[in-house]
């Protein structure tokens, strides 16, 4: 194991999206499937790892909604607070996996509560500025954001105009 693996606190993986639908519940016999839904605006698939605390938070959410990963219509390159977009989080522990042979392990995740704990947190964050950020806007209405559940298998349909990702490590 690397220096740099142990410190770090959380991956993230970033996609803009024209529009995004998250399954968050499947269906059973007594219900159908549940969905959530984003417009124009990005796909933040987040991972955190042992030692991660809400200290790093404020700089992950600042980072990610400051970075200039969506086209405008005018073709300039603009933040999603700046689009103005919305996002849709995306828990994905497979983020922190680690090959081993053939497989995969995940030795280095963060345990289950105190995951789901920083996963609340950075939702609550993420609103919090996103609707700081476009509270002035006319088009802020149609600006979410949704989120998947933590620690469930999900399906995730996703609409873009290029498959502009980005790996972000804090």
């Amino acid at each position: 194991m690397t220096a740099k693996s142990c410190s770090l606190a959380a991956r993230t993986v970033l996609q803009q999206c024209l529009q995004a639908r998250l399954q968050i519940k499947p269906a059973d016999e007594h219900s159908e499937a549940q969905f959530v839904q984003i417009s124009r605006g990005m796909v933040i698939y987040i991972c955190f790892f042992k030692g991660a605390t809400e200290d790093i938070l404020p700089k992950m959410v600042s980072t990610l909604l400051n970075l200039r990963l969506s086209e405008s219509t005018t073709g300039k390159m603009v933040s999603v607070t700046e689009l103005p977009g919305s996002l849709l989080i995306v828990p994905q522990a497979t983020l922190g996996g680690k090959a081993k042979g053939k497989g995969m392990q995940y030795h280095n995740n963060i345990n289950k509560e105190d995951g789901l704990r920083l996963y609340q947190a950075f939702i609550s964050l993420c609103e919090k500025e996103l609707t700081a950020a476009v509270a002035s806007v006319e088009s802020a209405a149609e600006v979410t954001v949704k989120h998947g559940t933590y620690g469930n298998r999900q399906v995730l349909q996703l609409d873009t105009n290029g498959p502009y990702t980005h790996l972000m490590e804090f």
